[in-house]
């Protein structure tokens, strides 16, 4: 479960992660670009500033998910 847990929007589960390593927004277009190709998703948005992580998807997405996808790229989530 998203560290602020679950909510849903338009039949959509949101999950928020907080990801550490993000600097600036070629980082959140990264990190977004990564979660698309490996976890099935409607939206993703990310922020380096907020350092945070926002998924919705038709199911949930679990933070061990966010982590093995996220591993190789040197993201951490925190």
């Amino acid at each position: 479960m998203g560290l602020f847990g679950l909510n849903k929007k338009n039949g959509y589960i949101k999950s928020t992660f907080k990801i550490d390593g993000m600097h600036c927004g070629m980082c959140e277009a990264h990190v977004c670009d990564v979660i698309r190709k490996n976890i099935s998703v409607k939206k993703v948005s990310a922020s380096h500033i907020k350092k945070e992580l926002i998924i919705y998807a038709e199911t949930e997405i679990k933070k061990e998910e966010v982590e093995k996808v996220l591993a190789p790229t040197g993201y951490k989530v925190i």
